[in-house]
This record gives C-alpha cells, sequence and structure tokens, in this order.
C-alpha cells in the first residue's frame, strides 16, 4: 500500500470527463479523500441521502475516490465485481493499463454501480451530453 499504476499517464480527456460525470451525480460532492493517497479525489455522499450498505464506506460518507494515476477503488454489488474482474478491468489491486476514450464509459458504469448500490438509488438518467 498504496498501489500504483507504473508507467502509465492518466488521459486527462478521459479523467475530465469522467469527474465531470461523478460530481454531477444527486447528492455527490468532490473531496479530497480521507482514505487514500494524497491528491486522489473522493465522491463524498451527502448526509442527506440515506444509505442501503453503510457498512460499506471506510470513513466519512466516501464511497469511492479515484486516484492520480487513473485508478479507483469502489464498491460493487457482488456479481458486478465478478464480471469486472473477469473482464479485465478490476482487480484487488488496480492494473497497470493506459484508458482510452472508449474505456471510459466501462469506468464511468462502475462509478454508477458503486453510487447506486452503496446509496441504494436508482440509475440516474442518461447523461444528455454524453
Amino acid at each position: 500500500m498504496p498501489h500504483t499504476q507504473i508507467g502509465v499517464q492518466p488521459l486527462p480527456e478521459v479523467h475530465a470527463e469522467l469527474f465531470r460525470r461523478s460530481f454531477s451525480l444527486s447528492g455527490v460532492a468532490d473531496r479530497p479523500t480521507v482514505v487514500s493517497i494524497p491528491g486522489a479525489r473522493a465522491l463524498w455522499l451527502d448526509t442527506s441521502i440515506e444509505l442501503a450498505h453503510p457498512e460499506l464506506i471506510v470513513a466519512g460518507r466516501e464511497f469511492t475516490h479515484i486516484h492520480p494515476d487513473g485508478s479507483m477503488h469502489l464498491s460493487l454489488p457482488v456479481e458486478r465485481a465478478r464480471e469486472a474482474v473477469t473482464s479485465g478491468w478490476a482487480e484487488p489491486h488496480p492494473i497497470a493499463r493506459q484508458i482510452g476514450m472508449e474505456e471510459r464509459e466501462v469506468l464511468w458504469e462502475l462509478v454508477l454501480d458503486a453510487y447506486c448500490y452503496v446509496t441504494g438509488r436508482p440509475r440516474p438518467a442518461p447523461d444528455p451530453v454524453a
């Protein structure tokens, strides 16, 4: 700990769009992480949001964070986690690979799954500018 991707730099346009979408979710704020490395951006849930799975929150209201190297930690339903690992998108420790624009959609879907799982909320309507 901490785990970092080696020899991989995130694409600024991928990060910018992932952050824009992530922090546009209802009740989600952009805050510094309280559980990860400096520079990681936490997706922090407002206290008005009830948690369906509060046991998944390690500290505060941080349900996911994105590291400066482009990797992230999030809580997913077991089947979605298995699917992400099987498809090569996830592992217990982040994998070293460069993220491309088409891959942004997979990351975004994983963020949405974590948000819905932790909060118990339904999926938000599709982003009209996506």
